[in-house]
């Protein structure tokens, strides 16, 4: 999985490849937040995954929206239908994402959670 940092790098690139976000970063000392993306090479989709990308993009796009709301259950039924997607090339996100998920239905993150990772 190859991954850039930032939505003014992801634009360029859009053309031959797919962009997913992944986490927002809040790095000590920049100016706000920097989205992760993971970067798909088209011509590396099959042809079973090119009839369900736009749906695939869409879920994964929901997943994160859903992840930063804390609605739990509708990542957890987004992830199963996610898990093998790309040829399985992002399943090891997709598997931290629901770690996180299974812990946070245990033991709320709180009020003033907003699903950022800082960095220092």
């Amino acid at each position: 999985m190859h991954i850039i940092i930032g939505e003014p790098n992801a634009d360029f690139i859009t053309e031959r490849y797919t962009l997913l976000p992944l986490d927002r970063i809040r790095v000590a000392g920049s100016d706000g937040t920097h989205t992760a993306y993971c970067v798909l090479d088209k011509d590396n989709i099959t042809v079973q995954d090119a009839f369900k990308l736009d749906e695939h993009v869409k879920l994964h796009e929901k997943l994160m929206e859903n992840y930063y709301k804390k609605n739990w259950n509708f990542c957890e039924q987004a992830l199963e239908h996610l898990l093998g997607s790309w040829q399985g090339s992002i399943d090891t996100f997709y598997s931290e994402i629901s770690a996180r998920v299974a812990k946070y239905k245990e033991q709320d993150p709180g009020e003033d959670w907003d699903g950022i990772i800082d960095k220092s």
